[in-house]
Formats: structure tokens, sequence, C-alpha cells
């Protein structure tokens, strides 16, 4: 188990792995439930995760366990951030399925909760995820992010993303449109 989570709160976020979270059966037991929670909590608020709707219960399991299943097959990265033993945050990558497109992978999801914003949890989640996808042999990360949401798209400025497109008033969520915007972190340009 990793020290940063024996003790109560940390002040630093403990980010795992997809192996170290499998591997407490006490946090892979809770982990469906908290990420439900989070992504459910965080939709219900207007946060821009792909859903206009809180997801349902089974609709997170489903996706946590094809992520996990992508992992295990060396398509994936999933990782998880706690704050003592409590989830606060989770994102993954999955390599893009077409064999021309195999040396790349999509940045699907950050998901931090409310309550641990500001806390480093989104920028330690992303780190992670790229030091992943790195170690994977990824030639290039995207993303997309719909265009309100300032703060994430400062963090992946900030951690080397690159804007490549646009697609302006895409994003529809009752009457208000937004952008849909592309980064990419192209690490063939980095050595």
């Amino acid at each position: 188990m990793n020290p940063a989570m024996t003790s109560g709160v940390t002040a630093e976020p403990a980010i795992l792995d997809a192996m170290e979270l499998t591997s407490d059966p006490e946090l892979e037991v809770r982990f469906a439930e908290s990420a439900h929670q989070i992504l459910a909590d965080l939709v219900s608020g207007g946060a821009a995760l792909g859903w206009v709707e809180p997801p349902s219960r089974d609709e997170v399991s489903d996706l946590l366990g094809h992520v996990i299943s992508a992992v295990q097959a060396g398509d994936a990265a999933l990782r998880a951030a706690y704050l003592g033993r409590r989830l606060v945050g989770l994102g993954y990558w999955l390599r893009y399925a077409r064999p021309t497109h195999r040396p790349h992978a999509d940045l699907e999801k950050i998901a931090v909760e409310a309550a641990a914003h500001g806390r480093g949890v989104g920028r330690a989640l992303t780190a992670a995820l790229i030091a992943d996808a790195r170690e994977a042999g990824i030639e290039v990360l995207t993303l997309d992010a719909r265009g309100d949401n300032t703060s994430a798209l400062q963090l992946y400025r900030s951690l080397g993303f690159t804007e490549y497109g646009r697609l302006p008033g895409f994003v529809a969520v009752g009457e208000h449109r937004y952008d849909k915007v592309f980064y990419m972190l192209d690490f063939r340009q980095q050595g």
C-alpha cells in the first residue's frame, strides 16, 4: 500500500495506478462507487465531462471495467488520486484503436471533486498520465475540452499541450453553446 495513504489526510495527493488500485481489496471495492459519486456530483454542477445528465452507477462501472481491461492489455492508463483514504480524483487515457493510430492515445477524462480543487490533484493526475503515456511509447497524446473550462485548458498548456483545433459552438448544453477545443502533446518533438 502507498505510505501516503496509511494515515489520515495527506497534504499531497497519493496518485495510484491501476495495479496499485486493484491490489488493495478495500480500495478496489470502493473505487467504482466513489468514482461514480465524483462524476455525478461534478456533472450535476455543470462540469464539462462529456455528460449532460449525471451518469448512472452502471454506466460508470461499465466505463471503469472497459478502462481496466484496456490497461491490462497495455492500451490504457488509469490513475486515481487519494487524500488519505478518500478518492478525490481520477483520470485515464486510451490508446487509439485503429491500427494506423496505435502510437497515439486520447486523454479521455480528468475529474477532481470540487472540494479538492486547488490542491494540485488535477496537475498530479495529468502529470502521472503523461508519464504513463511516455513509458507506453505513445507518440502523441490528445485531448479535447469544452472551451469555457479555462482552468483545465490553462493546466494542459502549462504541461506542454498545444491547441491544434477548435470547433466553434460545437458543444450544446441546453440553450448554451461552447467551443470544443483540441489539444495535443507531441512526444516526438520533445526528444
